[in-house]
């Protein structure tokens, strides 16, 4: 029988590189620290043995609700080495989706992060019955009645005192691993219903990890990866197994709103992050761009020129440039470029792997002219992760890329992208009715998006099937695209298409505040509160005109008619957002009910 990957992978890897960094994580003083190969497997093995000790049995299903930590690295890989399955939960869930996802999966153990996650747990186990045990993964103040948590600390020890008994079990239980284990439970993040729990076995990542060696060919031990997305997103969690194999050193970023700041200081070479990441940076680049002076501007609008064609009409499809083309592009690539990619703190980029939502034609095609290399991906949690993505050459702007080794793709009816692969999970955790509705009835996996693939192999993505809608007046519309075409605005920051059922499309309009407070400076209006803000005519004008010049490539149908700005953005908090941050659409028609009513009055 073919042995796991993930099962031992820390223990193989300390063999292989000793003392070389396996991950690094910011101390208390938020200095970034290496933690080595042998450290790491050691530590692995101690929590794989502390939870044999807490009575962790096979196939129990061991929880986390945290932010990214090094310790959820620890733990997911202490769970493999048991036998055992990892349940990873958003650090921004609710008390009800903790419970929820709780419940489901039968947890008795759960790691929480922080002080936050520790008091929504102890809530939880009010109304979780399987609940038996918490272990809070840092330095926090446990309730004086609380007999049933424990720090990491405490919880490391019962590791490292374990009995021979305790070792010797664990032993057996990792070398009788089979591919047919579950390794993960993958909850997704229920945008239209509650949350559904993908079963991902070990050979979903072993076919996983293989295809991607076949694919993603230009990364090695050499590489630093930064962990941006939460390690509950099976984008970032396999992602991050996939590095860990080739022995690349990930970077945890534990606090998302500092990206920024933490890509400054890592400054690593790859890092898979969705578009809206990107969009921020793109914004913010133009801004810059914008405010130079006229000459700076012309040579950065010729630099971009150059790099444009250097890039995209002869790197991306494998042809060397001409030499009068390449001349130019080194010039403006050690004047321009290499400054540019300082400035963001990636001047040693290697790739940047991106999906989880549609990503502009406009910003990838600004990246790779800039020497970028923006890889377009397309999954889900149910293929683990990667179903198709940008090859090295070749690749198709528009497209989210070309489906991965060892992965089948067909258009079925009404245009439903459907998936055949050993990395297909095998169904939802509790629900056989799901599970059968998501497979065809000769075994092909149901994405709910729809697509088409064209002549060069490459798959284009239209909408969630069950996101398009259909106009009173009888005309489809794909919300997705229209709102990603208008997040390409720096002005904008969210969007809700409307129009289900209605005479025309509307939106829901979040600004981008801080670029919106500078445009309220220059124009000297006066404001005491983003409502007032939002409602000057002098704003609405500005959003009209941007509006019209956006939407020039769109059928007359398909254009936004009425839009309300709203003085706050969508949050998860609300119920507006997923834990991914994709739009919960009846959360958002529900509670913007009337603002909505009111842009359809005559």
């Amino acid at each position: 029988m073919k042995a796991n990957i993930l099962t031992d992978l820390p223990e193989r890897q300390a063999e292989r590189f000793g003392d070389k960094a396996a991950l690094a994580a910011p101390d208390h003083e938020n200095r970034w620290r290496d933690i080595s190969w042998r450290r790491y497997a050691a530590d692995v093995r101690t929590a794989s043995l502390a939870l044999a000790a807490l009575g962790v049995r096979e196939s129990d299903n061991v929880a986390t609700f945290s932010a990214n930590r090094p310790e959820n690295l620890v733990t997911d890989f202490a769970c493999f080495r048991n036998r055992a399955v990892s349940v990873s939960i958003y650090a921004t869930s609710s008390l009800e989706q903790l419970v929820y996802i709780i419940n489901d999966a039968r947890c008795e153990l759960l790691f929480v992060g922080n002080t936050t996650q520790y008091r929504i747990a102890r809530e939880a186990q009010a109304l979780c019955q399987s609940l038996k045990r918490i272990v809070a993964l840092k330095k926090i103040e446990l309730d004086p009645n609380d007999s049933t948590s424990m720090l990491w600390t405490d919880f490391m020890k019962l590791g490292e005192t374990a009995t021979e008994e305790i070792a010797a079990t664990v032993d057996s239980r990792a070398a009788a691993a089979v591919p047919d284990d579950i390794a993960t439970l993958v909850y997704t993040s229920g945008t239209t219903g509650e949350p559904k729990g993908a079963i991902l076995t070990h050979g979903n990542y072993d076919a996983a990890m293989e295809a991607h060696w076949q694919r993603i060919t230009m990364v090695d031990e050499n590489d630093t990866s930064m962990a941006f997305l939460p390690l509950s997103h099976i984008f970032e969690k396999g992602w991050t197994y996939f590095c860990l194999t080739k022995g690349i050193k990930v970077s945890v970023n534990r606090n998302p709103q500092e990206i920024q700041a933490t890509i400054q200081q890592v400054r690593p070479t790859c890092m898979c992050s969705v578009p809206r990441f990107w969009e921020k940076v793109y914004t913010a680049v133009h801004e810059k761009i914008a405010s130079m002076n006229p000459l700076m501007r012309m040579v950065v609008r010729q630099a971009l020129r150059v790099g444009r064609r250097r890039n995209l009409k002869y790197a991306r499809i494998g042809r060397k440039a001409p030499w009068w083309l390449e001349t130019r592009y080194r010039f403006f690539e050690a004047r321009v470029f290499r400054l540019l990619r300082e400035a963001i703190g990636i001047d040693h980029g290697n790739i940047f792997p991106t999906a989880g939502a549609p990503v502009s034609t406009k910003v990838v095609e600004f990246f790779h002219a800039c020497g970028i290399n923006i890889v377009v991906g397309y999954g889900l949690s149910e293929t683990t992760a990667t179903v198709c993505c940008f090859p090295q050459t070749g690749w198709e702007i528009g497209s989210v890329g070309t489906p991965i080794p060892l992965v089948n793709v067909r258009i079925g009816e009404n245009d439903e992208v459907l998936v055949k692969s050993p990395m297909v999970m095998r169904g939802y955790y509790n629900k056989p009715k799901e599970t059968a509705e998501a497979f065809t009835a000769d075994g092909w996996f149901r994405t709910g998006d729809a697509g088409y693939i064209d002549d060069h192999g490459a798959l284009f993505l239209t909408d969630r099937l069950k996101d398009l809608f259909k106009t009173s007046n009888g005309k489809y519309i794909a919300p997705q695209a229209i709102e990603t075409l208008l997040c390409e605005d720096r002005y904008i920051d969210q969007v809700a298409v409307i129009g289900d059922r209605r005479k025309f499309v509307s939106a829901l309009i979040v600004p981008d505040f801080e670029v919106l407070k500078d445009f309220a400076a220059k124009e000297k209006i006066a404001y005491d509160s983003m409502e007032q803000l939002v409602a000057d005519p002098k704003v609405r004008s500005l959003y009209t005109n941007r509006l019209e010049i956006l939407q020039q490539r769109l059928a007359s149908y398909e254009k936004v008619k009425r839009f309300t700005l709203l003085p706050k953005e969508f949050s998860m908090e609300k119920g507006e957002l997923t834990n991914t941050l994709k739009i919960r659409r009846a959360a958002v028609n529900r509670l913007y009910a009337s603002v909505i009513d009111s842009m359809y009055e005559d």
